[in-house]
């Protein structure tokens, strides 16, 4: 799949990264995701227009307003999210039913520990998720400028 490419609206620096602003059209680029048969971003990304997001700028790249760039975000780290957002409420749901399951608790105690042990992974994800050092991780970095910006 080709990386994303859009022209930087706004730049800001905080302390250690130089945040941008990037308009990116929303065009699926991938033919497998187009037809369905992806990771399904060609779900995601049916509607048309631009949609503007934040990313980190490469250290060794120097950019500016108005610049193409392309932009990504490493296929380990999209694994890394779908894990932390699917894979904790899922394991919570399944291990809290097999608790109860085999404590013979019964159908509806079991249906309502499922119930508890998603809600539980749902939180425990939400936690992971507000650390800082993982939302840079899941922050897209422009690797690229293609074209500079017209003056």
């Amino acid at each position: 799949m080709q990386n994303p490419q859009g022209q930087i609206v706004s730049m800001s620096t905080d302390r250690s990264h130089r945040q941008v602003v990037v308009e990116v059209e929303s065009v699926v680029v991938c033919e497998r995701c187009k037809s369905g048969k992806g990771c399904g971003a060609g779900l995601l990304g049916q509607r048309s227009g631009d949609r503007r997001i934040d990313a980190t700028v490469a250290d060794n790249l120097e950019v500016r307003n108005g610049d193409l760039v392309s932009i990504v975000l490493e296929p380990r780290n999209v694994l890394r999210a779908a894990i932390i957002v699917y894979g904790y409420p899922l394991s919570g749901a399944v291990l809290a039913a097999y608790v109860a399951y085999a404590a013979e608790l019964g159908d509806i105690a079991g249906a309502f520990a499922a119930l508890f042990g998603l809600v539980a992974g749902i939180l425990i994800a939400k936690v992971r998720l507000r650390n800082k050092r993982c939302l840079r991780d899941f922050t897209p970095v422009v690797v690229d400028r293609l074209s500079a910006a017209s003056d």
